[in-house]
């Protein structure tokens, strides 16, 4: 019996080892595989993540860094055919402007209009066209067509700002805040688990990792009140 126990011992050696061997290859694989994605993320998200650090101070202080606002005015009057036009808009209400009033308001001001719809009285045409950092309007008279365009500019920190919060920004500018967004998770995400893989051999990350957390919590739930 104990010659079959000495015989079984060796055959155990090289499945433990082989055992050994495929666990540390998979962790490596892992480990690579988070590597990659983590730096990926972090380059997709690098400038957009010190953009939004900036503006959060700026947005902090907004008080304090506002600038003076710019306004610029310019008055023109819309050609008589094009005038009457605007008659043929509804009384009240919103609607888009004829397509003519359009090109001219692009071709005489440089006023891109779109698909916007413009705010409709008995006497005005009203289109409100804001912008990040600013604001701007055409009014449009319908008795007597006369134009009137005001831009209003707040500077470059409200202009940053307004990126920041996504602020009459459109559509392109709101599908980057989400690809952004899901770079961060990815970032993130990815960070936390190489945090796992490394936490044996660094015994404060997950006090560093519960500080992160309950600091803003804290903070919350004792000087934050409703």
């Amino acid at each position: 019996m104990t010659g079959t126990a000495t015989d079984a011992t060796p055959a155990q050696a090289p499945a433990k080892g082989k055992s050994s061997k495929t666990a540390k290859a998979r962790r490596a694989f892992w480990l690579k595989q988070l590597y990659a994605w983590h730096w990926i993320s972090s380059g997709l998200c690098l400038v957009g993540m010190l953009l939004f650090a900036v503006t959060g101070i700026t947005l902090n202080h907004a008080g304090r860094l506002e600038e003076r606002a710019r306004v610029e005015i310019r008055e023109a009057n819309l050609p008589r055919d094009l005038a009457a036009g605007l008659a043929a808009l509804p009384a009240t209400g919103r609607a888009p402007l004829p397509e003519p009033v359009r090109a001219w308001l692009a071709a005489e001001l440089g006023v891109t209009v779109g698909g916007r719809e413009a705010e409709l009285t008995r006497d005005e045409v009203l289109l409100s066209l804001p912008r990040p950092g600013g604001d701007a309007f055409v009014s449009l008279g319908r008795r007597d067509g006369a134009v009137l365009h005001e831009v209003t500019a707040r500077g470059w920190i409200s202009y940053l700002n307004d990126l920041h919060k996504g602020r009459n920004t459109g559509l392109a500018w709101s599908v980057f805040l989400d690809g952004f967004a899901a770079a961060c998770l990815v970032f993130c995400l990815t960070g936390l688990v190489l945090l796992q893989f490394h936490s044996a051999r660094r015994p404060a990350t997950w006090p560093v990792v519960g500080l992160g957390l309950l600091a803003p919590l804290l903070i919350a739930l004792v000087f934050i009140h409703a």
